[in-house]
């Protein structure tokens, strides 16, 4: 199932980011009190109880405001509206209810999603609590008192939100059919692909980067399997920032991402690959889902015998923590090694649940010890006793060790590509567990 996303909204400099550190229990985003501090909406993966959900943090929504900066944290702010299933709307107990908190409800009002009212700063309940009984006029239903600063009110105020959460029996969840995120920076050819692949113009295509609004699911039938596109939004309309631009497609990756098998990340050959590219790759990475690169608009490059090569190897240079991810060239445009995409993307589904019997896994296991001896320290050497395969998507391993401090990374990425050399497992990522089992 995928995680439900909960945008946390108000106005600037009511504590929005405070609140979400506490509940991500890192200091994510930048905290200062001038108002609009934090600019880019940042997301969080958070558990409370049994559910696992992810938070966005987003720049605070000054309804009315000609700001260029201040227009498009609003702008940023809908869109994680948009993507929610449940949004926090925070107000401040000290600054009370101010005219924009009115304005700020409406416009929530009207994205039709549930809201939770929160009440933040309320550091004694005693002293607060008939200034909170004044939120009640946003007409959002009872305000839940917290202070984010001191961790108080917090249990209270996730129980309400995770009321509004689906039910885990999904529809997602008994859908089978193979999800495939199509993601990447604005007006690299999302779009044209879905288009090309399906034959005909189902999204939007024009030249304004981000002409996609919200993430559309695109169904593509071949040799008699079903495939679900989902093709990634931009962002609303082109903006002067481009920091601004870029911050745009991260959220809307996430969600995507969160509901796909394979993510296919898409790659303008004309501009290579950028940080905002490796930003995105990484948010599937982390994820442990398939992956596929595509560099799109390859007919539009001159090339020689060796454009090819060059091109691989900066890609890999700079998407070097996913070695494994499969890599294509094509043309949306011309439809040029299209069909290949169908192919990869039925190889990579395959290796992502692809199970490996535990005594053939010791054997590769022993046969990479004996080969390359584990590292020792202070006189005390790892011993590798036993491993397992415990899930897929993504095939996920527990290997049991005398020492989890001698087993360095390194020696558990020797063990990664030893199965990798026997196996494939080509644009699947692979997990490790290490646990100890004392002799």
């Amino acid at each position: 199932m995928s995680r439900p996303v909960v945008a946390i909204v108000g106005r600037p400099n009511v504590g929005k980011s405070t609140l979400f550190n506490t509940l991500a229990g890192d200091k994510i985003s930048i905290v200062q009190d001038t108002p609009g501090v934090t600019r880019d909406r940042i997301y969080a993966d958070v558990t409370w109880l049994n559910y696992n959900f992810t938070i966005v943090d987003t720049g605070g929504i000054e309804p009315e405001s000609n700001d260029i900066i201040l227009r498009s944290m609003r702008e940023q702010a809908e869109i994680a509206v948009a993507t929610a299933d449940v949004i926090m709307f925070i107000t401040d107990v000290r600054q009370g209810l101010v005219d924009a908190d009115g304005k700020v409800a409406d416009m929530l009002r009207r994205s039709g999603k549930p809201i939770v009212l929160v009440v933040n700063k309320v550091d004694s309940f005693e002293k607060f609590m008939p200034d909170v009984y004044e939120f009640y006029n946003l007409g959002l239903g009872d305000p839940m008192p917290i202070s984010a600063a001191s961790q108080l009110g917090l249990g209270d105020m996730l129980d309400e939100v995770a009321k509004y959460f689906p039910d885990s029996a999904t529809e997602e969840e008994e859908d089978d059919r193979p999800r495939i995120a199509i993601i990447g920076k604005p007006n690299v050819g999302k779009s044209s692909l879905i288009n090309k692949l399906l034959g005909e113009d189902r999204v939007i295509v024009s030249d304004i980067a981000g002409t996609t609004r919200d993430a559309i699911d695109t169904t593509i039938t071949r040799n008699d399997t079903e495939y679900v596109f989902i093709d990634t939004a931009g962002l609303r309309r082109k903006n002067k920032i481009k920091e601004e631009i870029e911050r745009y497609s991260i959220i809307r990756t996430v969600s995507a991402v969160e509901r796909c098998n394979v993510a296919v990340l898409v790659i303008d050959a004309a501009e290579g690959i950028t940080e905002q590219d490796t930003k995105i790759a990484g948010i599937a990475h982390e994820r442990g889902k398939g992956m596929i690169i595509v560099v799109n608009k390859w007919d539009a490059i001159e090339k020689d015998d060796k454009t090819i090569y060059k091109f691989t190897q900066e890609i890999r240079q700079k998407l070097s923590y996913m070695p494994y991810a499969e890599l294509l060239f094509v043309s949306a445009k011309t439809g040029q090694r299209l069909p290949k995409l169908f192919e990869t993307i039925d190889a990579v589904i395959e290796n992502h649940s692809l199970r490996i019997a535990t005594g053939v896994l010791n054997e590769i296991m022993a046969e990479a010890v004996a080969l390359n001896q584990p590292p020792s320290d202070k006189g005390k050497r790892l011993r590798l006793y036993y491993i397992t395969q415990v899930s897929v998507k993504p095939p996920t391993f527990v290997i049991f060790v005398n020492d989890k401090e001698l087993m360095h990374f390194s020696y558990t990425r020797y063990i990664e590509n030893k199965i990798r050399e026997a196996f494939g497992f080509s644009g699947t990522p692979l997990k490790f567990i290490i646990r100890e089992r004392k002799e």
